[in-house]
């Protein structure tokens, strides 16, 4: 603002100057006829305004700028304009108008049906390819590798298993990230399972976990070894993201084994008998054990219909006996079931380190015996999610520890 004032000053004093000190000529007569005029009008608005002349020579100047930017910018636009509308009638073509009916003529007896259409076969065969690289895509999907190390001891019967480390593991949580942990057990019998501890967040978790298995070695030619690395959630399912399994009549136990593997695919062809979400909660003074049994889901179809009629029946088991036992209401026709039933046990605090709850899924049925579905297990005893549900509330006082657990096949007579 300074500079265009200095200048509008300076334009004043010239013009002042001039007049004074102009020859007497025609032209410079007129020049200053102007000057004076504008001098004058300059005044005129200078009192009006009650502002300075060279305030006025200034706003003067900003208008005439002003008036000149906005011509300046509708002739560019209506420039634009009209080479817009020049594209649009060339590119209109026979499309925008009247068809020509001998171009259209000429245009078919140029084209024949083999410039126009593709080669079916080739495309047939592009597809064949693409389906082809898909197929090899999903085949080498990355599930990850575990490292890990077998030693049997041929005085004690026993072979030990150790879990080192997993790398590569696949992200499974919605942050890009997995929370793993390694189920260990041994087929056909799976009467002893070890899980190792959960570590968070993260693709390539370090164990350094070892389990034990009592195994004569005339039994070992009949039995497989099986790690499955699952990702833990407590509020779902835990998902198994891939296993190894290793037959150990295939490998030489003479001799400590340490291999990297890659993980398979889980095996899917497990009966599924579904899962079942309930809350543990324990009051230490008062002595009261309360499970809330809240939703299952994916049951397994026991009707002719393809659907069940699940009730839970839940019992606490001290030295191998039920003490006390319950049940809820029976959902009918239903594969997931809703019940947010709860049921209190007086269990002294004395005792609820020994104590096991059994939670049974059963389907009804009015004419005959009703079926067990499956069966959880938590408390005294228990290995895996299920000891940790049971730490969990004990670590908890007074405060439901809601989990969901997959559950197992009940053996018979019992």
């Amino acid at each position: 603002m300074e500079p265009l004032m200095r200048i509008a000053r300076n334009a004043v004093e010239t013009a002042v100057d001039t007049n004074s000190t102009s020859p007497s000529s025609p032209t410079h007569n007129f020049g200053n006829a102007l000057k004076e005029k504008g001098k004058e009008a300059i005044n005129f608005l200078s009192e009006k305004m009650h502002i300075p002349a060279w305030a006025v020579v200034v706003i003067l100047i900003a208008a005439l700028l002003l008036i000149l930017t906005i011509s300046i910018c509708i002739c560019v636009k209506c420039c634009c304009k009209n080479k817009g509308g020049k594209d649009k009638k060339k590119k209109g073509g026979f499309m925008g108008g009247i068809v020509d009916m001998k171009g259209v003529g000429l245009l078919n007896k140029t084209l024949n049906k083999e410039s126009v259409q593709p080669d079916l076969e080739s495309l047939e065969g592009n597809m064949e390819e693409g389906e082809g690289e898909e197929k090899e895509e999903e085949e080498q999907v990355n599930l990850g590798r575990l490292h890990f190390k077998l030693d049997y001891d041929f005085n004690k019967s026993e072979l030990t298993v150790g879990i080192m480390e997993a790398e590569e593991i696949p992200a499974m949580d919605m942050s890009g990230t997995s929370d793993p942990y390694v189920k260990v057990f041994i087929l056909p019998d799976k009467k002893k399972k070890f899980e190792t501890k959960v570590h968070r967040k993260t693709l390539s978790p370090v164990f350094n976990e070892s389990f034990v298995f009592k195994l004569p070695f005339g039994d070992i030619p009949q039995k497989t070894l099986v790690m499955a690395v699952y990702d833990f959630d407590r509020f779902s399912k835990h998902d198994q993201i891939g296993q190894l399994v290793i037959p150990l009549g295939s490998i030489d136990l003479c001799e400590s084994l340490e291999d990297t593997r890659d993980l398979t695919s889980p095996d899917d062809e497990k009966e599924v008998l579904g899962d079942i979400c309930f809350s543990l909660r324990y009051v230490p003074t008062a002595g009261k054990l309360t499970i809330n049994i809240l939703e299952a889901k994916n049951l397994k179809k026991m009707d002719v219909g393809g659907l069940s009629d699940p009730y839970v029946k839940l019992a606490l088991v001290q030295n191998g006996k039920r003490i006390k036992k319950k049940k809820t209401t029976i959902k009918k026709c239903t594969l997931n079931p809703y019940f947010n039933e709860s049921f209190t046990f007086e269990v002294p605090f004395e005792q609820i380190q020994r104590i096991q709850a059994q939670v049974t899924v059963v389907d009804y049925d009015r004419i005959g015996t009703s079926d067990p579905i499956g069966r959880v297990t938590v408390g005294y005893g228990t290995t895996g999610s299920e000891l940790r549900h049971w730490s969990d509330m004990l670590a908890n006082p007074r405060r439901p520890i809601a989990q969901w657990h997959t559950l197992q096949e009940v053996p018979e007579g019992k």
